[in-house]
């Protein structure tokens, strides 16, 4: 006998030993790979069939043929005897047993107050609108009246790729799109998430959220734009929360302003949180610069309106208490199963 065939039927003795004892289907699975996989045994020896003299060939290969075929069997019976209940000691399933209860999930509380954002802005009237990731240089700066000599342009501020093209660095260049796109009057908002080149730490990150706001028609006015501020405020932390509006600069917006909540933590009397000022920063906003309007085709002279921004992990943090903006990312099911 050669050694091939004396392979085979140690093989097989071994096969009907494991087949007997198994208790599971990994280990059934398990048998299939010694022995049958790719690795396996039965693929070794067809590789040495080559060796065999012609004498033997015959022989070898019917060995070989029944071997295999026996084993698939052995490995259909083992998974047969499974299936209809039988363990290793010939105990049945007890079907009366209640089932596994599986965990369902729940959104990122990044999502929800992205959802809870755009709810409110849309019972105000505002519709949803939506950019790309990857942007080009005009969306992001050259139509939003950023100077060339401008710092966010910089690769150190900025992701930029080899064909010249970003990452934004803002969700405003959904609003170029829009406007480019719709005759006014135009009223949206846009969330989504951006990209800079800060380091991380509690309050800053490399990626984070956004949620912008556009509203262009006849004889808006910066009054206006106080009263949505003041609207979402008080539908997002509640009536008792106050707004103030700041003067500060943006290139796309003039006037420009800081838009500031009363501190959720401490009632406006001051505290670590709003580095005992009372007032917290939440985003920017202004009316719209008329150059931007000319960059999309409005007559500024006819429209005018405002703009808004601010992000979604400052208000995610102040909603629900989180010190650090890095254990949104973290993925730790511990922390993010309490929203």
């Amino acid at each position: 006998m050669n050694t091939i065939i004396e392979k085979i039927n140690q093989a097989l003795a071994e096969v009907e030993a494991k087949a007997a004892a198994v208790v599971d289907a990994a280990a059934v699975e398990q048998i299939r790979i010694d022995y049958l996989g790719r690795n396996g045994l039965f693929p070794a020896l067809s590789k040495e069939m080559g060796g065999v003299t012609p004498e033997e060939r015959r022989e070898t290969g019917r060995a070989f043929n029944a071997g295999r075929s026996r084993i698939q069997e052995l490995i259909d019976a083992a998974l047969a005897r499974l299936a209809s209940g039988d363990g290793a000691k010939g105990e049945a399933i007890d079907l009366t047993l209640p089932g596994r209860r599986w965990k369902t999930g729940h959104k990122h509380p990044i999502t929800i107050l992205a959802d809870e954002c755009v709810a409110i802005f849309r019972r105000m009237g505002f519709i949803v609108a939506e950019g790309p990731e990857i942007e080009d240089i005009f969306h992001n700066f050259d139509a939003l009246n950023t100077p060339q000599d401008h710092p966010s342009r910089d690769p150190q501020d900025t992701f930029y790729f080899a064909d010249g093209r970003i990452l934004r660095t803002q969700t405003s260049p959904v609003q170029i799109r829009v406007m480019e796109s719709h005759e006014p009057p135009v009223r949206i908002v846009a969330p989504g998430r951006v990209f800079r080149r800060d380091t991380p730490d509690a309050t800053h990150g490399m990626n984070f959220h956004q949620i912008e706001g556009l509203y262009i028609d006849k004889g808006v006015s910066l009054a206006d734009l106080k009263s949505v501020l003041q609207a979402f405020a008080i539908e997002m932390y509640g009536p008792r929360v106050k707004i103030r509006l700041r003067p500060h600069f943006f290139p796309f917006t003039e006037p420009s302003v800081e838009y500031d909540f009363s501190c959720i933590m401490c009632g406006g009397k001051g505290c670590p949180v709003c580095k005992h000022s009372g007032w917290i920063e939440i985003a920017g906003a202004g009316m719209v610069d008329p150059a931007v309007l000319k960059n999309v085709g409005y007559d500024p002279e006819i429209w005018s309106g405002y703009a808004f921004g601010m992000g979604i992990e400052r208000l995610a943090m102040l909603r629900y208490r989180i010190p650090d903006l890095r254990l949104l990312y973290e993925n730790d099911v511990r922390f993010l199963e309490q929203f």
